[in-house]
């Protein structure tokens, strides 16, 4: 199976090619990337707890679902797709803001990103893919935002850095 690219950017989000996305993170390359949150009607957001088998943040808790944006794929068309590869289903999504990170792995890989956020509403169960994930759960805002302070090394880094930054965005998107 061919590696899967990721689509290096400026940062005015412009794109200056593709590079397979190990080298990437090994060479802490700007590359654009996506965090998709799920909301359902209680105002609770579906994380999903990443697989044991991943080769970077296994068992870790973080948002609904990430990944990267293929060459000629929209934002919004990545987060859909990437949903339904993940979690199992699909909704319309909103993209909600940007930023760029840089996050360092204890492998040696780091996280240099431009992440599009965005924001879904569903309130059923999804159909997890085992191969991504371990499993989800639906969590309040604010007992998230108690549950990092108390057990940050439970969470994902870009989760974190999301949430510590932005998670005022998702309290002013309510249904």
């Amino acid at each position: 199976m061919k590696e899967e690219q990721v689509i290096l950017v400026n940062e005015n989000d412009e794109p200056i090619g593709l590079m397979n996305k190990l080298e990437a993170h090994e060479k802490a390359v700007l590359h654009r990337a996506f965090s998709v949150f799920i909301l359902n009607s209680k105002n609770e957001v579906m994380l999903q707890q990443r697989a044991h088998h991943k080769y970077h943040s296994p068992l870790l808790w973080t948002n609904t679902c990430c990944s990267h944006q293929r060459a000629g794929e929209t934002n919004i068309e990545a987060g859909k797709r990437r949903l339904f590869e993940e979690m199992g289903f699909s909704v319309e999504l909103k993209e909600l803001f940007h930023f760029i990170y840089k996050a360092p792995f204890d492998n040696g890989l780091t996280e240099h990103e431009l992440d599009h956020v965005m924001i879904g509403y569903y309130n059923d169960e999804p159909n997890i893919n085992d191969d991504e994930v371990e499993s989800w759960k639906w969590m309040k805002i604010e007992d998230i935002k108690d549950d990092m302070i108390e057990r940050p090394d439970v969470y994902t880094v870009w989760f974190k850095i999301i949430f510590d930054e932005f998670y005022h965005y998702l309290e002013d998107h309510k249904l």
